[in-house]
């Protein structure tokens, strides 16, 4: 049975085990011995193959630390208290305003800006003094965030985007049904538009009402200690930035944002961007340790979930969990009716999401299983890509594992007053999940 598969049991311990707040490394590796002994491995081969599947996302993992750094070095050049303070003279009571511009900036962080989930712990703590004057519900503000890390992945050929689309390429055409990598952002532009939707929802129907936080100041850590009002623990400012200082902030960006684009690597753009600002000088040789530490501290603990989560992935693949788990779904199927089909996959994709928590990692895993049984069930490629593309997406938003919503709470929970699993991962289901699961039925039928 379905319910017993050792995806569904797994998944299921995640999802309990976080709603009652354990920890979700902790969680995870619950998690993945569940998953271990269910399909029947003993408890030392599960560890073994736990371990053994850590290294699957050892890129990801480094390029967060690096990429930490390199957002800790940014914000130490000052040009973020620009940008805070220049919100903080504009906005006053815009409150939609704000929220919708903090989607459309974190949108250019995984295509224009390829800092992805690490600038989060730098602009946002920040502001959270501006969202308690304006009573803004951080529940909006993590719709926003995680918004803008999925959508332009799944939509937009730049940057993260260039990566997923070329995955789904890639692997559909080692399964047997080649593809042109043009044809992805198109078929996912109606799972796209799910996407806004929920964004749409969340912002002013779901978290419009005013909450009230209390005003919380914690120490800023810089070079020295200083003290700040707008509380956190990120490398401060220079004393007296210029604007030489910010001309080379803005080429090292470029350059990382160059770099990753021509080596296809965010390791290799981190680093790009880390050695302009060393070599100009706009960060100084001997505060490197110190920028280092703090890049750590604010990204090396989501870096090692993503870790934990590749390893768990392993535990699935390595015990034939993923494909027992469609196959037994696609038994209850057959060709006539694509909407009953396509909602199935995607649901499918929504369970192995949420125990992997990465869409980029979920795609090798399904699409072996998917592209045949796409194929015989009769759907074209462009609602197969749908499928795959939306089902991959599917749990990114909601997943305690997922670097879309790890990244938001690492920002908003600066002052302790926002939880993971009940003001991100949930909100976050709620209002992306379920319109993804809409739009990429819609999609896979008109398509």
């Amino acid at each position: 049975m379905a319910l017993f598969n050792p995806v569904v049991l797994s998944v299921l311990t995640l999802t309990i085990l976080s709603l009652f707040r354990v920890h979700v490394i902790f969680a995870l590796v619950v998690s993945t011995i569940v998953a271990g002994l269910a399909a029947g491995l003993p408890l030392n081969e599960t560890i073994a193959t736990l371990i053994g599947g850590m290294g699957g996302q050892a890129e990801t993992a480094l390029s967060y630390i690096l990429l930490g750094i390199f957002a800790a070095m940014i914000a130490l050049t000052g040009i973020t208290d620009v940008l805070v303070q220049y919100l903080l003279r504009v906005i006053k009571e815009k409150k939609y305003f704000l929220l919708f511009l903090i989607a459309g900036l974190t949108c250019l962080s995984g295509t224009l800006i390829p800092v992805h989930i690490a600038f989060i712990p730098i602009l946002i703590p920040p502001l959270l003094i501006l969202f308690n004057k304006l009573k803004i519900d951080r529940r909006a503000v993590a719709s926003a965030l995680t918004f803008g890390l999925k959508t332009p992945y799944m939509v937009l050929p730049i940057g993260y985007g260039l990566i997923f689309h070329g995955i789904i390429a890639a692997e559909m055409k080692n399964n047997g049904m080649p593809i042109n990598m043009s044809d992805v952002p198109f078929a996912m532009m109606l799972p796209g538009l799910g996407m806004i939707l929920g964004l749409i929802i969340a912002i002013l129907y779901s978290y419009k009402k005013p909450r009230d936080y209390y005003f919380a100041e914690l120490k800023r850590v810089d070079l020295g200690v200083e003290e700040s009002a707008a509380g956190v623990e990120v490398p401060g400012k220079l004393d007296a930035p210029d604007k030489k200082l910010f001309v080379f902030t803005l080429i090292a960006i470029v350059a990382a944002f160059v770099l990753q684009l021509a080596f296809s690597s965010m390791v290799v753009g981190a680093v790009g961007g880390i050695t302009v600002l060393f070599l100009s000088r706009v960060i100084p040789m001997h505060t490197g340790e110190k920028v280092v530490q703090q890049g750590m501290v604010m990204m090396g603990a989501i870096a090692f979930i993503m870790l934990i989560a590749s390893g768990y992935a392993n535990v699935l693949k390595e015990t034939g969990a993923v494909k027992e788990l469609v196959l037994g779904a696609s038994s209850i199927l057959d060709g006539s009716n694509h909407m009953i089909a396509a909602f199935v996959l995607l649901l499918v994709g929504l369970i192995i999401t949420m125990g992997i928590g990465t869409s980029f990692g979920t795609v090798p895993i399904i699409a072996a299983v998917y592209v045949p049984l796409c194929a015989a069930l009769g759907f074209s490629p462009l609602a197969t890509i749908a499928l795959i593309g939306t089902a991959g997406a599917l749990g990114d938003a909601g997943s305690p594992a997922s670097d879309s919503t790890l990244g938001p709470t690492a920002g908003l929970n600066a002052d302790g007053q926002h939880d993971h699993i009940w003001d991100t991962c949930v909100p976050t289901f709620i209002h992306y999940n379920i319109p993804l699961l809409v739009f990429g039925t819609i999609a896979a039928i008109v398509l």
